[in-house]
């Protein structure tokens, strides 16, 4: 049997497996950048919301996640499975290092819409947040916008 107290001070138990264990670890280890991701004026950090991606919208019903905090840590959800990395950023330049992601496999239609956002990130090049309208824009090499985020 195991225990651990949640950083919110629920007590979680249950029987001793490494899957579960890793799994809940995994979670807990997410949930402080997503309650203290607050949007910084000006900068990439807080909890973001897809809208666009790539040109091409996003699925109904579906939130793909962007997490980044100002220690250079990144987190998320891409529609079917979890995302965590590291993220530089420094006047409006920004790049993504290597991202480490769940393997969960899900329908083609969520699929192909990660894709996408995991290849869009490793283009991400540049950044700009719209204070007024709360967005964060994502720019390749070309300064094309690839990627636009709503504050969650």
């Amino acid at each position: 049997m195991w225990k651990r107290l949640h950083p919110l001070g629920i007590v979680r138990q249950g029987y001793s497996s490494f899957g579960a264990a890793l799994a809940l670890t995994l979670l807990l280890d997410l949930l402080p950048v997503a309650v203290s991701a607050a949007v910084t004026p000006g900068a990439p950090t807080g909890s973001w919301l897809a809208e666009n991606i790539v040109g091409g919208g996003v699925l109904d019903r579906l939130q793909t996640i962007l997490m980044i905090d100002e220690k250079g840590s990144m987190s998320g959800f891409g529609g079917c499975n979890t995302l965590r990395g590291k993220v530089t950023f420094a006047g409006d330049a920004l790049s993504f290092g290597p991202i480490m992601s769940t393997r969960k496999a899900c329908s083609p239609a969520i699929m192909d819409q990660e894709t996408k956002f995991l290849s869009a990130l490793e283009r991400v090049r540049r950044f700009t947040v719209d204070t007024v309208r709360r967005k964060l824009i994502l720019f390749d090499e070309e300064g094309t916008p690839i990627l636009v985020f709503a504050a969650k």
